[in-house]
């Protein structure tokens, strides 16, 4: 599952305070764009193509949910906030801030206002060295060679040196503080979306649980009485199976495990949807698999009021969830909360995302990265 698009931005910089603008670019760019997940070295370059004082350069490797032409304009915004004022003559001139798109997941786009991979990136040091330091696997779509065959073909011979490194912006977020992190929410809350996010971000292994393939889903939408147990029994087994099997599995590539639900939650909804004979049956085999299972070392559980899950599960269009009452989800979201309630022996985060968009605000996004950060502290 992939929920964002990658992108190389080249950043310089050659009036005023280099180095503060820079550094304030990144931050708006992590605040208000996509996660930048990879910085290079800090580059003081020649000024190229005009004479002018010498440049501050580096390059950033960003996720974003946004298309290529929005991360430009978003992009023209935050130059625009920084001081920058775009002049009509043509050729090259001093700016306090200059943000280049030089790959957008490895597209080629050719338009009026944007073209990509950058027509110049072959010809300039002060972005292929940067470019380098990302630790990329680059591959530049039209002329085929990689970053380090473009440095060694090209032609460019400015003085580009080190000067200083940069921080990224997310190592504040040390989520390898967890070994795992278990991401809840009701349905359409937007924990697979988020666990996802996160795990592109912050190189994690993920589990997302595997309801699609359940076959009583959509007849339990349909009739819940007749379906409810048979449904609920055979999601018990399947996440028992695919947690166990998962976490199980040590991943040496990534850092820490996120996944999309903890297994407490077949009490919950199996607490709603069962009569009270098969809940006790279902709670005794429940309690025989609890004891055996790992717990989370953070649990997070994202609250959205029930007018606005109806209109994420209206909005993402699954037809057998069309029929989800308000009813039904005000219950699982009250079961939730009990059990949170409940627990003394887990790690637990609450945080309402009612009033929240963090697929489409990269603010909001942050703002939540933020109360898990802050969780940590604690």
């Amino acid at each position: 599952m992939k929920v964002q698009n990658q992108a190389i931005l080249s950043i310089g910089s050659n009036q005023g305070d280099r180095l503060d603008t820079i550094q304030k670019c990144i931050q708006l760019i992590q605040l208000e764009i996509g996660t930048v997940f990879s910085i290079s070295k800090l580059y003081e370059t020649t000024s190229w193509g005009f004479e002018s004082e010498s440049f501050y350069n580096c390059a950033l490797a960003i996720h974003t949910h946004k298309s290529a032409q929005k991360l430009l304009s978003e992009l023209l915004k935050i130059e625009k906030k920084l001081g920058r004022v775009r002049v009509s003559q043509e050729g090259y001139h001093p700016r306090i801030i200059d943000i280049d798109i030089v790959s957008y997941e490895n597209e080629i786009i050719s338009s009026a206002s944007l073209v990509v991979p950058h027509p110049q990136l072959q010809n300039r040091l002060f972005v292929l060295l940067p470019m380098k330091d990302l630790k990329l696997d680059y591959k530049h779509p039209i002329l085929q060679k990689s970053t380090q065959e473009l440095i060694d073909s090209c032609q460019d011979t400015s003085s580009c040196k080190v000067v200083s490194n940069l921080q990224l912006p997310i190592e504040k977020y040390d989520f390898q503080h967890y070994n795992y992190i278990a991401i809840e929410g009701n349905i359409g809350a937007g924990k697979t979306t988020l666990s996802e996010k996160i795990a592109q971000d912050f190189n994690a292994k993920t589990i997302f649980e595997r309801f699609a393939d359940n076959p009583f889903l959509p007849k339990f939408y349909k009739d819940q009485n007749r379906y409810a147990f048979p449904l609920e029994m055979s999601f018990l087994a399947d996440r028992y199976q695919q947690l166990s099997d998962d976490l199980a599995q040590f991943d040496l590539f990534k850092d820490f495990v996120v996944a999309d639900y903890h297994i407490f939650k077949s009490l919950i909804f199996a607490k709603v949807t069962l009569q009270d004979d098969e809940f006790r049956l279902y709670k005794t085999m429940f309690d025989i698999i609890y004891k055996e299972m790992p717990k989370p070392d953070l649990y997070v559980y994202l609250y959205q009021n029930t007018n606005r899950l109806l209109q994420n599960i209206k909005r993402r269009g699954r037809s057998y969830e069309q029929d989800i009452s308000a009813d039904y989800l005000d219950k699982i979201n009250k079961g939730y909360l009990d059990y949170i309630n409940t627990q003394t022996n887990l790690n637990v985060l609450i945080i309402d995302v009612s009033d929240r968009d963090f697929v489409k605000n990269q603010s909001d996004y942050v703002f939540i990265l933020d109360e898990i950060r802050k969780k940590m502290d604690v």
